[in-house]
């Protein structure tokens, strides 16, 4: 990140270009991204972005699950539903898909992502909807219900539940200032 303009960090990259060539590396310029704070970059699957705190006249860093990183995970999830045959029990579909989404939102669960743990629900939901349709095609509705969800609106097996992502919630990075620990003294 550079405070300046595009022009100053057009030039420190080629001044890094130059000494990273000294050590045998080269910048990726597929990889290497100059953008503006408020469009954001993408970096190991999260969207960083400022925005302006509503209400006030700050301006925040936000960080957000990426959405190329939203649509693996729901890829991966429908997936896993073509893999699993309707012929086995719901609770074989789910002992594949809980550890996989479980995984993705602990990995996001520190940024703001309750927005994106919503849809990522509702479409967990949508998608065994179907599965379950499609290994019991001449049922009804209510009767698919009643079997699956009970009382509850969420899919639960004979020993099992699909794993709602908005139970993770989410924690914030706390600035501490100064009061970090450090080795060195702070005096000299």
């Amino acid at each position: 990140m550079v405070h300046g303009t595009k022009a100053d960090t057009e030039t420190l990259r080629d001044e890094i270009a130059e000494v990273l060539t000294t050590m045998g590396l080269r910048l990726s310029p597929e990889k290497t991204l100059i953008t503006h704070i408020e469009q954001g970059p993408d970096f190991l699957g999260w969207h960083i972005q400022r925005h302006r705190k509503p209400g006030t006249n700050r301006h925040y860093v936000y960080t957000y699950p990426a959405k190329k990183a939203l649509r693996a995970i729901m890829a991966k999830v429908k997936t896993l539903c073509r893999e699993v045959g309707t012929n086995q029990p719901l609770d074989a579909l789910l002992v594949r898909i809980n550890p996989a989404v479980r995984g993705w939102c602990a990995y996001f669960r520190p940024g703001v992502s309750f927005a994106t743990f919503s849809y990522l629900r509702n479409y967990m939901w949508h998608t065994v909807w179907r599965w379950v349709q499609r290994k019991h095609p001449k049922t009804g509705r209510r009767k698919i219900f009643n079997r699956y969800c009970g009382r509850r609106s969420w899919w639960v097996g004979e020993t099992r539940e699909l794993f709602n992502p908005i139970t993770v919630g989410t924690t914030r990075y706390r600035y501490r200032g100064l009061t970090i620990p450090t080795p060195w003294d702070a005096t000299g």
